[in-house]
């Protein structure tokens, strides 16, 4: 099992999380008046797509076009995709001079309280899955660390526990376990 801890002081005001491991393009800002969060499906578009739709994020909520952090959903997930989100809060944080943190993608399926398992799928009658323990969407501790498994072998391995299969990524889900746990040395993880 794995506690996780935040961040060294990391107290940001104005927070941007992205993910584009998955169909979905996922984004999330927080900022001293409010939160937006939006997650729609794009299929293979993540590059074309997603500056203008940072853009919009940032026009939405009436704030300038910086952050103080940005949170990547580091997968798993398509080859491209991944490294598209990556690529791009990579060359954000550097201009902005944000840390740039990671978590994993599977931690944007979490959803409520208690233990529960999540999961993407990984072709093949396998799925790429994770046991978490939450609290407020926020995962506490790791159970299972994300791995690739038959799907009936991780159904097996949840004990009874609620399972979020393929559903759509929680923006701000991703964004709060960055603020809280996100790591500054990450790696990406593919499908």
């Amino acid at each position: 099992m794995t506690e996780h801890a935040a961040p060294a002081s990391l107290k940001p005001d104005v927070t941007l999380a992205l993910d584009t491991a998955t169909p979905w393009l996922t984004l999330a800002l927080v900022w001293p008046g409010g939160s937006l969060g939006v997650s729609r499906e794009v299929g293979r578009a993540h590059a074309e797509l997603l500056p203008g739709a940072v853009q919009a994020l940032f026009a939405q909520a009436g704030v300038p076009l910086r952050a103080d952090a940005v949170v990547i959903g580091t997968g798993p997930g398509s080859y491209t995709g991944v490294r598209v989100g990556a690529s791009y809060a990579l060359g954000l944080g550097r201009v902005w001079g944000a840390p740039v943190l990671g978590v994993s993608t599977l931690e944007a399926l979490v959803g409520g309280d208690g233990v529960q398992g999540v999961s993407l799928d990984a072709r093949k009658g396998n799925v790429y899955g994770a046991r978490y323990d939450a609290q407020g969407s926020v995962v506490r501790a790791t159970l299972m660390p994300p791995t690739r498994l038959p799907l009936e072998e991780f159904q097996a391995r949840l004990d009874g526990a609620p399972h979020h299969a393929d559903t759509a990524p929680d923006g701000l889900a991703l964004l709060r376990a960055g603020l809280d746990h996100g790591a500054r040395d990450w790696a990406l993880a593919y499908l």
